[in-house]
């Protein structure tokens, strides 16, 4: 059974313009111990899904159809208090940038002990050992002494650990991770994505890990969702999405990464870029940039069709003209 499942999700903003849907007809299902992929371009509204799973959007965005439901129960229409207490004992957050995750006037001891302290029965000196214990989890070399440093001692790929240390702190059962290596060099980059892995295997964590990078989707999910202009252009198991797209923009995506060893040529780029939120297209969101696009692809929005083991939202897979295109 999966442990979050998310449902026909849709988030709308309120503009002078009208309404617009920065999330549209988005649906997934994580099961625990695996990772789901997001990935797309910026602005494709992944993260924007993540901070809704978690209860964070802020206004006037809000969530205007659609369900999520964790572990059976719906999440999505509950009282602030009662999400808070959910966020912080049963899902867990990695944000991007770990200074605005850290508070500059607390130690990080400090820090994690209160959270520990907020979500369990410990005694503070139960929660300052298990602050203690997680540091060495996450790679923190001497954390009996660097418990009591503040955020601004660490590096960048310290703070980030330190991040993952709070989001982990009280064995979370689903961690909602926006984009936790970008900031990092690659040696750090896989590191914490070795760190994520052991989680899922050790804990049967479920990881929902947001990025725009493929290379780190292909080493860490077991599956992956392909978002473009708000929508799930492409989802099914990571290999078969690397390796067999059945998506034009999937496609493009593979394409436009080099090959180690491979041609030296000019690397592929998609021509266009992703409309804004106010100028979407009807049908397929994709199709003025699409080598593919027929007419019906002008009119009609897909749905997501089987292609093999994966499903994408593509009428190439659902029409025998397509062939001919």
């Amino acid at each position: 059974m999966p442990l979050l499942e998310v449902q026909d999700l849709r988030i709308e903003l309120p503009t002078r313009r009208g309404t617009l849907a920065a999330v549209d007809g988005v649906s997934f299902a994580i099961e625990p111990g695996k990772v789901l992929g997001v990935v797309g371009e910026s602005g494709a509204g992944k993260s924007l899904t993540g901070t809704a799973v978690i209860g964070l959007l802020e206004p006037p965005l809000r969530i205007a159809g659609g369900r999520i439901l964790f572990d059976g129960r719906r999440i999505d229409n509950l009282p602030y208090e009662q999400m808070r207490r959910i966020r912080g004992r049963e899902i867990g957050a990695i944000f991007q940038d770990p200074l605005t995750s850290l508070n500059p006037l607390y130690t990080v001891g400090r820090q994690l002990t209160e959270t520990i302290l907020t979500h369990t029965e410990m005694t503070p000196t139960q929660a300052r050992r298990r602050a203690v214990e997680l540091l060495g989890e996450v790679g923190i070399p001497s954390p009996e002494q660097r418990v009591d440093a503040y955020p601004h001692q660490f590096s960048g790929g310290m703070r980030q650990r330190v991040v993952i240390a709070l989001a982990l702190c009280v064995n979370p059962r689903l961690v909602i991770a926006d984009e936790p290596t970008t900031a990092l060099d690659v040696s750090i980059q896989a590191q914490i994505i070795a760190l994520l892995k052991r989680l899922c295997r050790e804990h049967g964590t479920a990881v929902m890990l947001v990025t725009h990078d493929m290379g780190v989707i292909a080493e860490t999910a077991d599956d992956v969702a392909v978002m473009y202009a708000g929508r799930i252009a492409e989802i099914g198991p990571v290999r078969d999405v690397v390796k067999n797209p059945g998506h034009p923009y999937t496609a493009g995506l593979m394409a436009s990464i080099p090959a180690i060893g491979g041609p030296r040529d000019r690397l592929r780029q998609i021509d266009g870029s992703m409309p804004r939120l106010f100028e979407i297209p009807q049908g397929c969101a994709f199709h003025p940039r699409c080598p593919h696009a027929f007419a019906r692809c002008t009119a009609e929005r897909p749905e997501a069709l089987p292609t093999g083991r994966t499903l994408a939202a593509c009428w190439l897979h659902d029409t025998p003209e397509a062939v001919d295109a």
